[in-house]
């Protein structure tokens, strides 16, 4: 690895954390600046160990104590992580143009070992101020390389303008009854023992008791590169921006087309089933006194900024605009339910850095959220059952097996629960399979219930896509109301919707789900009509380029030709890898007989003409969205993004 790609503006002592399979180095050669020390620390090997690379600054000086307990105190939080109670130290002057003076630095490191030593910490420091040879090993999960500025006095880094509210801090304390409930509304309490849950026979359902452990458990921290996100690089689709804050990504032609069908797609649907469009701005008055309250109630971390008029946050959801939206509206009983629908581009949530994972939690997403304003309990129970199968109806169409790919979750309080047992039993029936139920003694957020169905992945992590949520607060806090059929005014329970859940978990799992997939022995792919490149023409000489271009305007769908000076053979390995679903080499038989065979994705090669080809398009695009090739059709003339 390259520690000197690395790019850290100057704001303190800069560190880069390596979690490693080891670290080896060796003092060479002194420089003017070098400490004196033992033969038996000029050279080591040490395992399973977090390496701390660090350059000590002249805003060091002076402040010595505080900024060893500064670099102590990241480091135990760092190796809390990644779970290693041994250190290494590593003096690294190349990471900052702003050194301080070596007797500064010196004193820092001893002074951090010292610290670290007395928190019980395995703690190695390499020797100041000599040219060393060092070999390490990278482990190569989401937390395995960190980089951070440590300043005096703040003992753990701040990521961004995060501002932690008052739900947050009780989510963290709060504590949990867990059950599975079944179809026939029998309760089947659970534990967690020595990490196992324990309480349920979950025969088959082994990914229920895969979901089970990990909502108990309450981990959300990723030890593991999920595999999509090789998956989303390795195709085209979507990247890290290294330019941008953690958690934020690029979306190469390609991603950015399946995207923008699956916003399209879910719109749609909402809109279709009486969801009206808004748009409302992304950033909000943080003094404003409805908004603060609300905030302070929605378990979510925020960014903040400092405008030329006022402090603002970011929204995390749509949920502001329409809520002041519906508190200037006119409304009568005999309006409702109201359904107000917005695709946020973007919401935003300061989701901590270990727990960063890809597309299935990030800092910036896209978040179809419709609200709901209902008269009472009746009318809300029934917007949710109908909502209910209009996510059961979205997600099937988009590519999930319901309920064999998700599982069900409730979080719900306790006297709701008891008073509504019917109604929650009945949405397990609907589900047809067991679910896990949460359960809160008391009321700690703006809701009393609240469902999800969650996807599994293959690191046992579980994703929420869609919810639906019962919110008994807000209403009052923004002045919403309506006029009821005694003429006075009454305020509407409010039910806050996602019909999919985020654009990005669902490429996320769709990714997630074709990587399985191919583990099985089958191969990978996306849904037909979310495929980049549909059918791709392969003309096994030059002089059937122009035949294939005239074939593929002919056709339907996103049709591209492969026309580079490269083998055939090697034009077949490209579309596989890109999980083309559509595959035809074009020759002298082609050309002359008008037929061809077509390699169709996970099945049996097809003899088809121009017309057949056409109709299985068509039969498989169905009645989905539909966006053109987001790409030059000759791949000639197409740039590489990710090499």
């Amino acid at each position: 690895m390259y520690l000197y790609d690395l790019q850290i503006w100057d704001f303190g002592m800069k560190a880069l954390f390596i979690h490693a399979d080891f670290i080896e180095y060796e003092a060479r050669k002194k420089t003017k600046l070098a400490e004196s020390v033992s033969p038996e620390r000029m050279k080591n090997r040490v395992e399973e160990v977090l390496v701390a690379f660090i350059s000590f600054e002249k805003r060091d000086e002076g402040k010595e104590r505080d900024s060893a307990k500064a670099l102590a105190a990241n480091v135990e939080e760092i190796a809390g992580k990644v779970e290693t109670k041994r250190v290494v130290l590593y003096p690294y002057a190349h990471l900052s143009p702003s050194l301080g003076k070596p007797e500064s630095g010196i004193e820092i490191l001893h002074a951090a070992e010292a610290l670290l030593a007395e928190s019980g910490y395995e703690v190695h420091a390499s020797p100041f101020g000599w040219y060393k040879s060092f070999n390490i090993s990278c482990k190569g999960h989401p937390l395995s390389e960190l980089s951070r500025e440590i300043m005096a006095g703040e003992p753990e880094k701040k990521e961004g303008k995060e501002e932690v509210s008052e739900a947050v801090k009780a989510e963290e304390k709060m504590r949990s009854t867990w059950f599975v409930l079944g179809v026939d509304g029998k309760e089947h309490p659970l534990k967690l023992d020595d990490n196992t849950v324990k309480g349920y026979e979950f025969g088959s359902n082994e990914n229920l008791k895969k979901f089970c452990q990990y909502e108990m458990a309450k981990s959300r921290v990723s030890k593991e590169e999920p595999p999509h996100i090789d998956l989303m690089r390795r195709l085209e689709l979507v990247d890290y921006e290294p330019g941008s804050d953690p958690g934020n990504f690029r979306y190469y032609p390609k991603g950015r087309l399946v995207k923008s069908l699956l916003e399209r797609y879910v719109s749609e649907q909402v809109k279709r089933t009486g969801g009206m469009e808004i748009e409302s701005p992304i950033m909000y008055d943080y003094e404003h006194p409805s908004l603060k309250s609300y905030m302070n109630r929605f378990p979510a971390r925020q960014y903040t900024i400092q405008t030329p008029d006022k402090k603002v946050f970011l929204r995390f959801a749509a949920c502001f605009g329409q809520f002041l939206m519906m508190h200037d509206a006119t409304v009568s009983y005999k309006n409702l339910p109201v359904r107000l629908y917005e695709l946020t581009r973007y919401s935003f949530r300061v989701e901590q850095r270990g727990e960063l994972a890809g597309l299935r939690r990030l800092r910036t997403f896209t978040m179809p959220d419709c609200h709901s304003f209902c008269a009472d309990l009746p009318m809300a129970k029934a917007e949710i059952e109908d909502r209910f199968e209009l996510s059961r109806h979205v997600l099937s169409e988009i590519g999930y097996d319901i309920p064999k790919d998700l599982e069900f979750a409730i979080r719900i309080t306790k006297d709701f629960y008891e008073q509504n047992k019917d109604f929650i039993v009945g949405l397990v029936r609907r589900w047809n399979r067991p679910a896990l139920v949460e359960m809160w003694s008391e009321r700690f957020f703006y809701f009393v219930f609240k469902y999800e169905w969650n996807f599994v992945d293959s690191l046992d992590k579980a994703s929420a896509l869609n919810t639906d949520q019962i919110d008994v607060e807000n209403a009052e806090r923004y002045g919403m109301t309506f006029v009821g059929s005694d003429g006075e005014r009454h305020f509407p329970l409010i039910l806050h919707q996602s019909t999919s859940g985020a654009i990005e978990r669902l490429i996320y799992s769709q990714l997630e789900m074709a990587s399985m997939r191919s583990k099985q022995g089958l191969k990978p792919s996306l849904p037909f009509w979310l495929a980049p490149t549909q059918v791709r023409l392969l003309p096994v000489k030059d002089e059937f380029v122009e035949d294939c271009l005239a074939l593929s305007s002919k056709l339907p769908g996103r049709v591209d030709v492969d026309d580079r000076d490269i083998t055939v053979g090697k034009k077949i390995r490209d579309a596989e890898r890109e999980w083309v679903p559509i595959i035809i080499v074009f020759g002298d038989q082609e050309k002359s007989s008008g037929q061809f065979k077509a390699r169709v994705r996970g099945e049996e090669e097809a003899a088809m003409t121009a017309d057949s080809l056409s109709r299985t398009v068509k039969d498989l695009q169905r009645d989905m969205p539909f966006e053109p090739l987001p790409l030059p059709a000759r791949m000639s003339k197409r740039i590489i993004f990710r090499g």
